[in-house]
């Protein structure tokens, strides 16, 4: 098959990065012989970023992808793939990071990851199971000794490049003021990342605000593109890659065929018009009796 060719940013580490990504989280959880089907598809499309991470339950059907493409020729070798993994609240702290990323990598069957991420500025017990926790299993977090051991990670080449997701402006601050790294990817002179940009409509914490548009309703039947077309091809033009997650072959398709034309200075006016809002906020993080007491203190105040 004849693939899309993505475009790609260079990211401080001066690796580089396909500027869209295909997701892994979802719900339920498609079994791992099911899902791996699905990525070799993805991969046959012209998929090159694959996004996981140790909570989603689906690096080992990510990482059979990866060996079964090579097996059937889709890959030439491991480097033609970026993968993107993260490390989950309960092991944020410096003497755990290092663990977690290589249980990781055993489970992808690969030797390093391409990007390694803390999933959020947070911490939680080391009993917690899966998502079912609560604000009061939250407990304080070590910015500074778990990023401390990212590093470790990046030097010993079991990530390529490291970065954090979900920091406000204050976490991602006083990170930088002790780091010798720094992060490829959240904000401030690093890449930005968009994951759900669609609004993760069809997921029980999503929303309909981005597919249902009529702004981008409208666009989209004068182009006679999708909506998510439309959607992910004003990203790419802020600079932004974006995590895109669809299991459907011909939205998969669709979602990679933006980067032939442009939106106009109309179309762009009209959709700077549409009001911003965060679609996911973490309340699950928040508690009377925990380091953040507020959803303002979890995000920095920042809008």
């Amino acid at each position: 098959m004849e693939t899309n060719k993505v475009h790609e940013v260079i990211l401080n580490s001066g690796e580089k990065m396909p500027l869209i990504g295909l997701g892994t989280a979802t719900s339920p959880l498609p079994s791992n012989e099911t899902l791996t089907s699905i990525l070799v598809d993805a991969i046959d499309i012209g998929y090159r970023h694959f996004d996981t991470a140790s909570i989603y339950g689906t690096e080992e059907p990510l990482g059979q992808a990866v060996s079964k493409a090579l097996e059937v020729g889709l890959i030439k070798n491991r480097d033609e793939v970026f993968i993107t993994s993260k490390l989950w609240c309960t092991d944020t702290h410096h003497d755990l990071v290092l663990k977690a990323l290589k249980t990781s990598l055993k489970k992808l069957r690969l030797e390093y990851v391409d990007l390694y991420l803390i999933h959020w500025p947070v911490r939680l017990k080391q009993d917690v199971e899966g998502f079912n926790f609560t604000g009061e299993d939250v407990i304080p977090f070590d910015i500074k000794g778990t990023w401390k051991a990212m590093e470790d990670c990046y030097r010993l080449g079991l990530a390529k490049s490291i970065g954090v997701s979900n920091f406000g402006i204050k976490k991602l601050s006083l990170l930088l003021e002790n780091a010798t790294v720094s992060p490829a990817v959240n904000q401030k002179g690093i890449h930005v990342c968009a994951w759900s940009p669609l609004g993760a409509y069809k997921v029980f914490w999503g929303s309909n605000a981005v597919m249902k548009n009529p702004i981008l309703q409208e666009i989209a039947a004068a182009r006679k593109k999708s909506v998510a077309q439309i959607a992910l091809r004003w990203i790419q033009e802020q600079g932004t890659s974006v995590i895109v997650k669809s299991f459907n072959k011909e939205r998969m398709t669709q979602n990679l065929e933006i980067f032939d034309w442009k939106l106009n200075q109309e179309e762009l006016d009209k959709i700077n018009k549409i009001p911003q809002f965060r679609l996911y906020k973490g309340e699950m993080f928040v508690s009377k009796n925990g380091p953040y007491k507020s959803l303002e203190e979890l995000w920095d105040g920042d809008p």
